[in-house]
């Protein structure tokens, strides 16, 4: 089992920073890739960005060039650096691991995740 910590969420005002957190712990081994997922009021989930264990990255549209995924191996978190924000970014985000490896968009599935944190909610305002 993988245990998902999610922090760093907030509120910002349009245009801001923040930067979010996930730190896994349990069995973390084999954990080929790694992401982040949102869920706004009314809408489905989405997926926002995904890496793999070469280092590898894959965004969504609506966040390339403004967010940016990365992980420490060192200290075995994952982080995504969100700027320039914007209202429509407001949303229950949520860490999620995965023990297969996925290419492509499938690595923005939800259904190619097996463990997720409690999400943590940002809110950028207007």
């Amino acid at each position: 089992q993988v245990q998902l910590v999610e922090s760093g969420g907030g509120s910002v005002q349009d245009g801001g920073s923040l930067r979010l957190s996930c730190a896994p712990s349990g069995y973390t081994y084999n954990i080929p890739n790694m992401a982040w997922f949102r869920r706004a009021p009314g809408n489905q989930r989405e997926g926002v960005a995904s890496i793999d264990s070469d280092g590898k990255s894959i965004y969504a549209d609506s966040v390339k060039g403004r967010f940016t995924i990365s992980k420490d191996n060192a200290k075995n978190t994952l982080y995504l650096q969100m700027d320039r924000l914007k209202p429509e970014d407001t949303a229950m985000y949520y860490c999620a691991a995965s023990r297969s490896r996925y290419y492509g968009d499938y690595a923005l599935q939800g259904f190619a995740y097996a463990y997720w944190g409690q999400g943590t909610q940002v809110t950028v305002s207007s």
